[in-house]
């Protein structure tokens, strides 16, 4: 396997801020919240229809074992789990992609600058991307997979590509309403694994590409592995939440200098537009007392 990282800024989290995150959600209050979560909502339902996922709370105190709760579809099995991810991962990369491409070259036609939204845009894809690279090295598709994958690539990213064109808001809301889904499908993989519900997966070392991008420890496991992508999509959670509190075409991207740390985006669903002003202006006194420092002379360029 090649090693590097070739990859766009993405955060690094320290053990604390893997733990923080929480299951929020964003209430819809307007027609289009409400538009953009009935069709994430139709859209989970009709996916686990035709995956034949249904979730089942299982007690502590639960008899059956491992094998039985599977046979009975109360549980998935690692295989199951990896197609649900690998399915859901190449999808999630489309769109960032989609929303940064539309942004370029909206900021080519009218000839000004985008106002930070379309570095965060490819860094969302690109980061959904390597989840799926991550994955993709503990099972390899089958032909038909992948077809099945190409075929709703396809679709969905051009619905998202015109979807956009009418309304980013919504479809950044429509995002945020997606990675809320994300956020809850990894705490309750993450829930079987430490239960012991997916032995499979109890010791298993971490990829070699997860240890790379996440930094991880040498020895990590792939309990490490799920919490950090979960954290991603608590990230992914709250800035397209935020992102949809915003007008595009004049506020400025909050997180195009910095971003707060998992104790913020973990807990809470987003920054409201007063927020998100509020936060660029601490960013920019922050970059200004960094650049002040550096021009600061020497003590002896003082005297």
């Amino acid at each position: 396997m090649l090693r590097g990282d070739w990859v766009l800024f993405h955060p690094v989290y320290t053990p604390e801020e893997l733990k923080a995150v929480e299951v929020v959600h964003k209430t819809a209050d307007s027609i289009s919240d409400k538009a953009a979560y009935g069709m994430v909502k139709l859209a989970r339902t009709m996916f686990d229809l035709v995956s034949r996922y249904k979730h089942s709370d299982i007690s502590p105190d639960e008899k059956m074992t491992v094998r039985e709760l599977r046979a009975a579809g109360r549980l998935l099995d690692e295989k199951g789990w990896l197609n649900r991810i690998l399915f859901l991962e190449s999808i999630a990369g489309v769109p960032g992609m989609v929303a940064a491409t539309l942004r370029h070259l909206t900021s080519l036609r009218l000839m000004k600058r985008d106002s930070g939204w379309i570095h965060t845009c490819l860094e969302e894809a690109e980061n959904e991307r390597m989840h799926l690279m991550t994955f993709m090295t503990l099972r390899k598709p089958s032909i038909f997979f992948r077809a099945i994958i190409l075929g709703a690539q396809g679709v969905f990213y051009n619905l998202f590509f015109l979807a956009y064109m009418v309304s980013p808001k919504i479809c950044h809301r429509f995002v945020g309403y997606l990675e809320e889904e994300a956020v809850l499908t990894y705490t309750r993989c993450i829930e079987d694994v430490e239960a012991g519900r997916i032995p499979e997966w109890s010791d298993m070392p971490a990829p070699e590409i997860a240890i790379d991008y996440w930094r991880l420890s040498a020895d990590a496991k792939m309990l490490d592995v799920l919490y950090a992508v979960r954290s991603d999509e608590s990230t992914h959670r709250f800035v397209n939440h935020s992102l949809a509190n915003l007008n595009p075409s004049t506020d400025v991207n909050p997180f195009a200098l910095r971003e707060p740390d998992m104790h913020v985006k973990g807990k809470k669903a987003a920054f409201d537009r007063e927020e998100a002003e509020q936060y660029v202006k601490e960013s920019h006194a922050l970059m200004e007392q960094s650049h002040g420092a550096r021009e600061e002379p020497f003590p002896s360029q003082k005297l």
